[in-house]
């Protein structure tokens, strides 16, 4: 078993150096390095965060961005809804006896992924 970091950031470090440096993790564990994900007539560019539908922008928010990312990254898996409510909210997730806010992005995401195609 291999334990340790594949990257380093001394300090002191600014904080869009630390932002880009999580985003290249985060696209090699997940996205295979690639910059540009696509999926049937989905793809999506992770350096500019655009999303295209057959070629026609999908304006989304940073949460049904971030929540179309947390699907495609986890594709044929089950995903609890505590699971995407601490993904969307973090932290603060634990608050919530009720995770139903979920619902809204999801099917905010749904309306705007269809009416594009």
């Amino acid at each position: 078993m291999q334990i340790g970091a594949d990257d380093y950031l001394a300090k002191p470090f600014h904080h869009s150096e630390l932002s880009a440096r999580i985003h290249s993790v985060i696209r090699r564990k997940q996205f295979n390095s690639l910059n540009t994900i696509k999926q049937n007539e989905l793809s999506i560019d992770l350096l500019a965060k655009t999303v295209k539908v057959k070629f026609r922008e999908v304006n989304l928010t940073k949460k049904e961005y971030d929540l179309l990312l947390f699907f495609i990254g986890n594709k044929d898996r089950v995903i609890s809804k505590s699971a995407l409510a601490e993904h969307l909210s973090g932290d603060i997730a634990d608050m919530f006896n009720n995770h139903d806010l979920v619902y809204p992005h999801i099917k905010n995401l749904k309306k705007k992924l269809t009416g594009a195609g």
